[in-house]
């Protein structure tokens, strides 16, 4: 993965970013700045160190390590009045790869209860059938809690954009809290003067197909980009399992059962056998999922947060 980004950092025509004020659609100059904001977000200067310093920014604050072993920076362009937030990866510490595993799937609108003074009250979509994965949204609660004051403070001198830039599970996780920042703004609890502007790099996948369509949504003409290696694994994973539930209730084979037992015997029976064959191995595998990277990684997330109290998973992958 670090061959990759040096080679986009020394590839890509050094043009420097613009004058303007953030604009949407895809900027080549811009999304370059953010690979170099985002290679020292590592905390790696062994590594950094042989790469192009960012051209426009300044580093004004490093977060120390929260929750998952999550960790974020925020730099600001003080000509353009605009700021970066920077989410760390994924490292080396097997917490940090727990919370990749910790893949259980809750509803995209709801709470967690993770320790007696923190309880994360989230909306990342309106539509009920939204799922997101539960070990990169405990990172976004963490990183959250400590990202908003630091916004408010930027926005009391002038500021409003902020690009948001993840690398790996800071994509993951960036695609959560733009949700996030979207959603707070919709509820007056953020100025609605502020834009967001979002560049994951190598995300896997944070949600379901119905997140996926209200992130899509809320980011439309041009505020949001994934950008992958096709031949890189992370932007594969999580595991995707469709089951019958995953489908909108106009979908013919959300009632095939019903649609079967009105056809004559034994044209029923056959149907229903060729029917179940199809539909119980997802299923199964659906709840294999849950059970090993849901109810069983939870077990371990209580090593690290001790007063983290386990939430209702919904069946889909």
């Amino acid at each position: 993965m670090r061959t990759i980004l040096s080679i986009i950092i020394f590839l890509i025509p050094f043009s420097g970013i613009s004058a303007q004020n953030l604009t949407p659609s895809f900027d080549i100059s811009e999304y370059l700045e953010m690979m170099k904001i985002s290679i020292r977000t590592t905390g790696d200067s062994s590594y950094y160190n042989k790469l192009p310093a960012p051209e426009s920014h300044t580093m004004i604050y490093q977060s120390p390590e929260m929750g998952l072993k999550n960790k974020w920076d925020l730099w600001t362009n003080e000509h353009q009045k605009s700021a970066v937030i920077s989410i760390r990866g994924t490292t080396v510490d097997p917490v940090s790869w727990l919370e990749n595993f910790y893949a259980g799937m809750v509803p995209a609108q709801g709470k967690l209860h993770l320790s007696n003074d923190f309880q994360f009250e989230y909306k990342l979509a309106e539509d009920p059938k939204a799922a997101v994965h539960i070990g990169w949204l405990v990172g976004t609660a963490f990183l959250s809690r400590d990202i908003l004051p630091k916004i408010d403070s930027l926005y009391h001198k002038g500021y409003r954009d902020f690009l948001i830039i993840g690398h790996s599970q800071g994509g993951g996780i960036a695609y959560l809290l733009t949700s996030h920042l979207n959603y707070l703004q919709k509820q007056q609890k953020i100025p609605a003067d502020i834009r967001w502007k979002t560049y994951c790099s190598a995300a896997p996948k944070p949600g379901n197909l119905y997140y996926a369509y209200d992130f899509e949504s809320l980011t439309q003409e041009g505020w949001a980009y994934n950008v992958v290696n096709a031949s890189d694994w992370v932007p594969q994973v999580p595991f995707s399992i469709q089951t019958i539930d995953d489908f909108n209730d106009v979908n013919p084979f959300k009632n095939a059962k019903k649609a079967i037992k009105k056809q004559k015997f034994p044209d029923r029976i056959v149907m229903r056998r060729v029917f179940n064959q199809l539909d119980k191995p997802t299923r199964k595998a659906q709840r294999n999922f849950q059970k090993y990277l849901g109810d069983k990684a939870s077990i371990f997330i209580k090593k690290s947060l001790p007063e983290f109290q386990k939430p209702e998973f919904v069946s889909s992958n």
